[in-house]
């Protein structure tokens, strides 16, 4: 995993509206933080993946100030970034074909959220052939409710989706797994 790219999903200030509901890991910008800062040093690839709603209403709308991306992953000059309309970073975008012309294979997965675009990409990395891991400690997501009215909390959605990847799309890891 030496030259591993990471992978920013959705890092956008509407995940911060109140619209979502209670999320987790609370501290999952300054561990993306603490990564981009190592992938930079190290000289790794880094790419952002930006979502762009249809939905006029909606936080990720290119219209709302939430379309823009949060100060802790913030691109730089050279850092790809790949604008999406659905789940899916590889739907829609040239992201597949930049990753085999610059022969990435090892694919590092940070973000927003747990449930939907950092699984849908994950796992559709991992059916193209790459290496998927996914760092658990620097992803987020929101409480759900069920089909039945139940309500799930962030953390047990967050827990349920990580088990779901781990071992079959992606490794899960932390963090300290990488900078340590």
């Amino acid at each position: 995993m030496n030259s591993a790219a990471l992978i920013l999903v959705d890092v956008q200030k509407g995940f911060d509206f109140p619209v979502w509901g209670e999320r987790n890991n609370a501290d999952a910008e300054e561990r993306i933080s603490t990564l981009l800062g190592k992938w930079r040093k190290d000289g790794h690839p880094v790419i952002h993946i930006q979502h762009s709603s249809k939905e006029v209403d909606s936080p990720l709308s290119p219209d709302s100030s939430g379309f823009d991306f949060k100060p802790e992953a913030m691109p730089r000059a050279g850092e790809p970034i790949f604008v999406k309309h659905v789940n899916s970073a590889f739907i829609g975008t040239a992201l597949e074909k930049y990753l085999r012309d610059s022969e990435i294979s090892d694919l590092v997965f940070v973000g927003l959220t747990t449930n939907h675009c950092v699984s849908t990409s994950c796992r559709m990395a991992a059916n193209l052939g790459f290496n998927v891991w996914v760092v658990s400690d620097a992803t987020a997501t929101f409480a759900r409710e069920g089909f039945d009215g139940q309500l799930y909390s962030a953390q047990q959605i967050h827990d349920i989706s990580l088990a779901n990847l781990h071992g079959e799309f992606a490794q899960v890891v932390t963090t300290s797994d990488l900078v340590d």
